[in-house]
């Protein structure tokens, strides 16, 4: 819309809310694309591009755990550091391999409407 959208002549009702849209979680995707071809030296992602699948798939195998371990110990902040690693190095193994996150939430969709 062009202009504000709430009654209190905001561009939103929900200004006061910090929390980022999940549609951020599309825009990760493009940063972590277009950090494919960066110099490795300088982008841990780049890095990970380059020592391939095998070492993706082993990062998010450690991130998974150390996810379970953070809720078992009832630690919200490091449950909620700890996934957001596992996301960033899950999308990382998606797109090494061709896909998106799009192609996972597409296929929760389906299974819900089963």
């Amino acid at each position: 819309p062009v202009g504000p959208t709430c009654h209190m002549g905001t561009t939103s009702c929900f200004n006061g809310h910090p929390l980022p849209p999940l549609g951020f979680l599309a825009e990760l995707e493009q940063i972590l694309a277009a950090r494919k071809g960066a110099d490795p030296a300088t982008s841990y992602t780049a890095s990970l591009y380059g020592k391939g699948t095998k070492r993706i798939a082993q990062k998010v195998g450690e991130e998974g755990v150390e996810v379970a371990l953070a809720a078992m110990a009832k630690d919200r902040e490091e449950l909620i550091n700890e996934s957001a690693d596992l996301l960033y190095h899950l999308t990382v193994l998606l797109q090494n391999e061709g896909l998106g996150l799009q192609d996972v939430v597409q296929r929760l969709y389906e299974r819900h409407n089963k």
